[in-house]
Order: C-alpha cells, then structure tokens, then sequence
C-alpha cells in the first residue's frame, strides 16, 4: 500500500510539473526572452590594454528588478523583471588599470565608469559601486529577460527588445542603457591640494563645488535630517580588520539635497568628489547617492571641533571595504560627464 501511495504522488508531482506548477523559486516561472544585440562590449580609457571583451566567455549572472522612471506627474511604475547577463565585475575584471593620476594618487577609489552606446546615451559608475559592495554583480549587461508576474493579478509587463545596461540597486531605473558598445574608465577630474600623512587631519568645514565651477560653504544638515547609527566590522583591502565600530551621522544625500538637482540626468551622468584636506579622495555616482533601493546610504559624521580626521567625516555604508570612508573632508565637487 505504502509503495502504490508513494507511486500515486510522483505521479502527480509529475503531472502538475508538466502543467506549470509553481517551484519555491518566485523568478523563473515565465518564459525567458533573448534580447538582441551583440555578444561583445569594447573597454577603452585609464587600462593597460584596450579592446573588445567577448561576453559570451563570461559567467552569467541573474538580478531581480523593480523597474520605474521618472515622469511629469512623479515615478511611473514599468514591471518587475529578471535580467540574465553579463555583470561589469567580469567585464572590467581581467582590466588593468593604468591610471593617468597614478603618480598623484595612485588608489583605485577615484576612479568611475562611463557605459554608452552608438547613439551616444552615456551613463555613468563609479568604480567603487563595482568591485566594493558587500553585494556584487548587481550590474549587469542583460541579454535576457523574463517578467515576475504577481500570482493574483496575473498583470504582465512590456519586454525590452534589446540588450540593456541595469543597474540592480537603483531606486528609479534612469540608469538603463540600451545596447551598450562601450565601457571606459577614467580617474576624476580632481586634484586637491594636500600631502598623505600631513598632521593634523581636519578641516573646519567644507566647500560645496557645482558642475560650473561655483563654490559654497557647506551650510549644515537640514534640521529635519535625521540621526543614523550603522555598526559596522570596519575592514579595509589593504590593512584589513580596523575593529567593531558604530557610526553615527546624517545621510550625505540629505546634507547634498540643496546643492543638487536630482533630475534623471543627474542620476544618469552626475558624479561627485569628496577630498580630504590630505589628497585622498572618492568618487561616488549621483545614482549611488540619491537613488538607492537598498537603504545602505553613505553618512556624513560630524566629529566636532577637536577630533583628529575631523570635522566631517564620510562612511560608505554599502561597501564590503573601509577604502572609500574619508577623513577630514575638505570639498565635495559635483560634476557631469
């Protein structure tokens, strides 16, 4: 009887299996669409050695998307979808870098990314938002799509026809690219004064530059900003663990929000530059600042007036490495590619 039971029940599971019953996998229950385009993207800028990366050599890698845009009367819901592809770790992965600053500054740290195509739509990265999240390859050139489709509504999404830049962590998906042909990398425009190691590290407070060239004061968190706190196992790539430490301040985005228009080219092509009053310095896209999904936003800290790294200080909280926190910060410089 047992045996004749167990034979019914696979026989069932079987069944139902043939009619599209649902796995405990919520993302690969519809049909897969290839996208069109070509299998090979060409590297250019600050690398060793320029040229086409063929795709297809490359692992595939799967991302989950909620898909909205930008419009006239706030954000418009597009779909929900899972993208196939092609993540730009594996693509800038094998890419020395030869950086055109390395004698001035020679950490990876300030360099960003520049994704385009034939009709010359730009989006821009940076490097950190690549190789430095404690999530990886939530960037993807995708090559196939499916929708998720809710299991009540049974609402469909419209499919894209061509191969897409996506970028995983985004709030509003300005930064999708229709058929990518070309990544280049470059060292940010930025060359503060300062020595490494000059003592003391501090800086009162810190100048606010904008894309024309315009430089204020910073003037202060908004009031109604409110106080994080983010624990963090500090670690950097070079000197590793830097011990258990909490960090307290206020979203940097929410410090910016005055000095910045987010629009969807500014999250689309705006980039930032925080230095320290010693030279060293970060780049971080406007996407990564003030259009994250993920809630792992970079905080200013204030360390008051006697503190040595002093006063501000900027925490990344979104990275796996403690390379882009900065001391002492001297100038935030806003610029578009």
């Amino acid at each position: 009887m047992k045996t004749r039971t167990f034979l019914i029940a696979a026989l069932l599971c079987f069944a139902l299996a043939g009619f599209g019953q649902e796995n405990n996998d919520f993302y690969d229950n519809t049909p897969v669409k290839n996208l069109a385009g070509t299998l090979s993207v060409e590297v250019l800028g600050e690398v060793a050695a320029p040229g086409a990366v063929s795709l297809e050599l490359l692992p595939r890698r799967s991302l989950i998307v909620r898909e909205a845009r930008m419009a006239k009367d706030g954000l418009s819901f597009v779909g929900s979808y899972r993208y196939d592809g092609y993540s730009l770790f594996d693509i800038l992965k094998e890419m020395v870098v030869a950086k055109k600053n390395e004698a001035e500054f020679r950490s990876v740290i300030d360099l960003l990314v520049a994704v385009e195509n034939a009709q010359g739509d730009k989006v821009i990265l940076s490097w950190g938002e690549i190789f430095y999240p404690t999530a990886l390859h939530r960037i993807l050139i995708a090559d196939r799509v499916s929708p998720i489709i809710p299991s009540e509504t049974k609402e469909n999404w419209p499919l894209p026809g061509a191969m897409r830049l996506v970028c995983g962590n985004d709030l509003v998906s300005e930064r999708i690219l229709e058929s990518p042909t070309r990544i280049t990398v470059f060292s940010a425009p930025v060359h503060p004064a300062g020595k490494k190691g000059q003592k003391p590290l501090f800086a009162p407070t810190f100048r606010v530059y904008a894309a024309d060239g315009r430089a204020a004061a910073f003037s202060g968190v908004p009031a109604k900003a409110e106080r994080r706190i983010f624990p963090s196992v500090f670690y950097g790539r070079g000197k590793g663990f830097h011990g258990i430490q909490r960090f307290g301040g206020f979203l940097l985005s929410e410090a910016l929000k005055g000095s910045v228009t987010v629009d969807a080219a500014t999250l689309r092509r705006g980039y930032l530059v925080a230095a320290s009053v010693d030279g060293y310095r970060i780049a971080m896209s406007c996407s990564e600042l003030f259009n994250r999904n993920d809630q792992a936003d970079f905080l200013l800290l204030d360390r008051g007036e006697g503190s040595d790294g002093g006063r501000f200080a900027i925490f990344p909280a979104a990275d796996f490495f403690s390379d882009r926190a900065l001391k002492a910060v001297s100038a935030i410089h806003i610029l578009t590619y």
